[in-house]
């Protein structure tokens, strides 16, 4: 233990730096939004210049008696709008044909809007931002999948403040959010995106009985399963469609009911539907990002009157002429606020958002219309009442804005600027200062009044989306201070790095800078050249959005090096070839991102194989889909049983027989899930849930072996190389049958990819030989294999699917072999699944090049041979440390990017945990071989 701790407190000191790092810099880089303690109350209009117009009610005068508020999650704006909008008419356009029929038929009562959401575009900050009118913080994503109560003012809590009844069904996370805030809710579970029928089941159940209920002023109905059905199957699919055409008969019987009990007197007299998305998805049917796909969602409107139309100068419509439909424009941001008017309940304290006019339009009660009369589109006069009743809801909204700004500057640590603060109340000023004089005019006539009046809102719209674009820009709240010692004990961490790296070439007499051997020194400066190139390539969005295929032409470069030195030296032509080979097939795995198309079927739908350019039948290619991944297993327990059979013993061969087993159980997991053969008529019960199950009782067993036998029987120090080739491939066969069977029938294929660019890598490392202090050729001064090894492990990242964005987590994975939704296992399987092949096990692969070698070199030093497995722990991880660091420099510089929160931020969440988790790896990695 003295002799691992001689070396290993500098693995310790490192990742306690790098904790501390992170911990700081996040501290000051995401930072949330200050988020207020205080509430709006009635009474607080009073305070207000409004207050004279709104003494008779609220803060405003409620327009509708009840609101049903349907939620479609992952409502894509194409879902909705017609096709004839969109340049080309995909498969699931015009599915949810009874809102554009209603659109269609009633243009001034029925409306379509494109939402456009902030990002980023998860769900739980999507209905933060939907509910409390403020933009979304970006480390909220990490509270997805346990999402705490908002604290913050909000609209859900005004209704209950204000004595409204509030029933809510499907989607948990409003209960989580909201808790004992409804009077009747039916929750069902969210997160097994796997099932796409048990929460719209249940809104479904309950969402009909309900609309002929008096207990309720306002229904939250949260629909799931298009946001499965993308996550799963993607847009283009069956399923997909399916679900939509779901949607749109529910909503028929919804909008029928509605319209049936919406005459004089009855139940919905003055009711409002609003249909909506929380945000949209790409093809793939990820969200979190802020790409347009995601970002751009819809809402429609439809109250049960005819109503009279709004001045041009207010609608943002445009129309489609073939058919009349006028589509207008939302931000998300406005829904709050204006919700919360129609409902005559106060605004939330922290809203930024604007009463959009169109929406507030769609109810009777802002019109002020009697029943009996015909309404004239001519008649200025009720025009003049809607522009006024608006002028005083802006004139509160505008009140509201202007002091949640001041209170928020005074209480936060930084605010806005003097120079932003004198503006805002500019602004507010010029849109004030003729407030006072509006009421001289009330007996005018209207042509003298109409056109102040429209001034007047035009001022408040100016100061309120003065006020909404600042906070786009500026909100974040960067801490530099702490920024940059975050920055500066990161490169503490890497000046420890070199310094312990030093310190075990020296206790060796060795030096990599003053080599007598030209080779060596190059192999230096193209290592450290290669991963250079990489860091910066860092501080470029568009290198970001492309790092795998950085990575990829990286090894390839490093790849054409080593096949020079195989011509000059005239041997491993062979391995030189493969590797670059391989490197090329990573390429296409990379560009075509293999395992994610094939996971969503729509790669293997869109291609007639899996080359481009090669044609093959649809049965054989749907025979290759199923037996290649088998075949792959297969060849993969040959060679593990051939390593039992020539080098392992005792615990080691119960372990790799656990994993041949683990392999017998993934293809019989992989028949269950297929049609082609009987037996998945028998395994279909089992196959689903108990045999991943099995297969992880497996692993966890084989890992409790592989660290507590060792604890009892003492190892034979004068064996120690063999020792290390047999942990080594008992680690290796412990984790790979789980990380299979997570990343699913590619992950055979690219465990046969990897571990043969590992063999070739190890084998092209003995190109260079050096000799020190007389003994066997050694090559721990050569850190390119290192590099190469980190490089390739970053390309399985993105061959597999993954990329660094929330989106790119394969939340279907953590449910392989389980139904429900439970905290602890799926998390660990999804970290699994993410880190599997990026971190898990190219760590614990590293000893491959030391084990081979060292088997077949008899005379090697046992001492160097043991500095020599703890140097290259320590150079991967100075690498990964490399990396992680320009990533936070980069997100330091970046910090108003326009993509900041799109793309660095979750590049530096990505890049953190997966140091933090490389460090941890390390450490526990030296330990076991040690």
């Amino acid at each position: 233990m003295w002799g691992w701790w001689r070396f290993g407190k500098w693995t310790v000191l490192i990742m306690f730096l790098h904790i501390i790092a992170i911990l700081i810099f996040t501290k000051g880089f995401l930072l949330t939004r200050t988020e207020l303690p205080h509430s709006s109350r009635c009474s607080d209009i009073s305070q207000s210049p409004c207050h004279s117009s709104s003494s008779s009610s609220c803060w405003t005068k409620p327009a509708v008696d009840r609101l049903i508020i349907i939620i479609l999650d992952a409502l894509r704006f194409d879902f909705v709008a017609p096709s004839s909008v969109f340049e080309q008419k995909q498969p699931w356009m015009d599915r949810l044909k009874v809102l554009q029929r209603m659109a269609l038929e009633n243009p001034s009562s029925a409306k379509i809007f494109k939402a456009i959401a902030d990002p980023p575009t998860t769900s739980l900050q999507r209905l933060k931002g939907l509910t409390t009118g403020a933009l979304p913080t970006f480390i909220d994503v990490g509270n997805s999948f346990g999402a705490p109560a908002i604290v913050e003012d909000n609209f859900i809590k005004q209704l209950i403040q204000n004595g409204k009844r509030v029933v809510m069904m499907g989607d948990d996370t409003w209960t989580q959010l909201f808790p004992n805030h409804f009077n009747k809710s039916y929750p069902y579970p969210s997160f097994n995106v796997k099932d796409l029928d048990t929460v719209d089941n249940g809104c479904i159940e309950h969402l009909l009985p309900s609309l002929h209920q008096q207990d309720w002023d306002v229904l939250i109905a949260h629909f799931l399963g298009v946001d499965h059905a993308g996550h799963i199957y993607g847009v283009d699919s069956t399923p997909m469609i399916e679900k939509l055409e779901q949607y749109n008969a529910v909503l028929e019987k919804v909008i029928e009911e509605l319209q049936n009990q919406s005459g004089s007197g009855k139940l919905h007299e003055n009711s409002l539907l609003i249909v909506m998305g929380d945000h949209g998805q790409t093809l793939n049917g990820d969200h979190g990002g802020g790409s347009p796909e995601e970002v751009e969602t819809s809402i429609f409107a439809m109250s049960f009157k005819d109503l009279p139309s709004l001045p041009s100068e207010f609608v943002s419509s445009s129309c489609e002429p073939s058919k009349n439909i006028c589509i207008s424009s939302i931000p998300q941001l406005d829904f709050a606020v204006t919700v919360s008017s129609l409902l005559g309940v106060p605004f939330p304290f922290g809203s930024i958002g604007r009463v959009n006019p169109e929406l507030y339009a769609l109810t009777v009660g802002t019109w002020n219309l009697d029943d009996n009369k015909t309404w004239n589109n001519q008649d200025e006069t009720k025009l003049e009442e809607w522009l006024r009743n608006y002028v005083n809801v802006l004139c509160a909204n505008s009140w509201q804005v202007k002091r949640y700004i001041d209170v928020y500057s005074a209480s936060s640590v930084i605010g806005f600027s003097s120079e932003d603060l004198f503006h805002i109340s500019d602004l507010y000023a010029k849109a004030e200062e003729n407030w006072l004089n509006l009421s001289l005019y009330k007996n005018e006539s209207s042509n003298t009044s109409l056109p102040i009046l429209k001034r007047q809102i035009v001022a408040y719209f100016e100061f309120l989306s003065y006020v909404a674009e600042l906070a786009r820009s500026k909100w974040t709240e960067f801490n530099l201070k702490m920024m940059g010692t975050g920055i500066g004990i990161m490169l503490l961490s890497l000046y420890c790095h070199i310094l312990a790296i030093k310190k075990l070439n020296k206790s060796y007499g060795v030096s990599l800078l003053l080599s007598r051997d030209p080779g060596i020194s190059f192999g230096l400066m193209l290592a450290s050249f290669t991963t250079l190139m990489h860091a910066l390539s860092l501080l470029s969005n568009s290198y970001i959005l492309k790092e795998g295929k950085v990575a990829n032409f990286l090894l390839a470069t490093t790849g054409i090096v080593t096949l020079r030195f195989s011509f000059m030296k005239n041997k491993m032509l062979l391995e030189a070839a493969t590797f670059l080979l391989l490197t090329f097939i990573f390429r296409i795995a990379i560009d075509v991102g293999l395992y994610k198309q094939a996971a969503t079927s729509q790669f293997m739908s869109a291609s007639s194989s899996w080359m481009p350019g090669i044609s093959i039948s649809e049965s054989l290619r749907t025979y290759m889909a199923e037996i290649v991944p088998i075949l792959a297993l297969i060849i993969l327990g040959y060679y593990l049983y051939k390593a039992i059979s020539n080098y392992c013993w005792g615990i080691a061969k119960c372990v790799t027989m656990g994993t041949i087993l683990s392999y017998l159980l993934i293809a019989l997991h992989w028949i269950s899930e297929s049609n082609i053969l009987d037996l998945a008529h028998f395994l279909k019960g089992y196959g689903k849930n108990y045999i991943p199950r099995t297969i992880y009782g497996i692993g966890l067993g084989q890992l409790l072996l592989l660290a507590i036998v060792p604890l009892f029987r003492k190892e034979e120090m004068s064996n120690y190389k063999g020792n290390l080739f047999v942990k080594m491939i008992s680690i290796l066969s412990a984790c790979s049958s789980t990380v299979i069977i997570l990343q699913g029938k590619q992950g055979a294929l690219v465990v046969l990819g990897s571990l043969l660019a590992g063999y070739c890598m190890m084998r092209l490392q003995g190109i260079e030989q050096h000799t020190v202090r007389g003994g066997a050729g050694i090559s721990i001064f050569n850190p390119l294999p290192i590099v190469q090894w980190s490089l390739l492990a970053l390309c399985l990242f993105f061959a597999t699917g993954h990329w660094c964005a929330f989106d790119g987590l394969r939340y279907g994975a953590a449910f392989i072999g389980f139904d429900d939704f439970v905290l602890a296992p799926q998390a660990i399987l999804l970290t699994i699944d993410t880190f599997g092949f990026s971190r898990i096990l190219p760590i614990f692969g590293l000893p491959l090049f030391v084990a081979f070698s060292s088997l077949s070199n008899q005379t090697e030093d046992g001492s160097l041979f043991s500095i020599k497995l703890f140097w290259i722990f320590m150079v991967y991880g100075l690498i990964t440390a490399t990396t992680a660091t320009a990533t936070i420099v980069c997100v330091a510089i970046q910090r108003r990017h326009l993509m900041v929160w799109g793309l660095f931020a979750p590049k530096f969440v990505f890049d953190v945990v997966g140091l933090i988790l490389t460090d941890i790896l390390i450490f526990g990695a030296s330990i076991y071989y040690f």
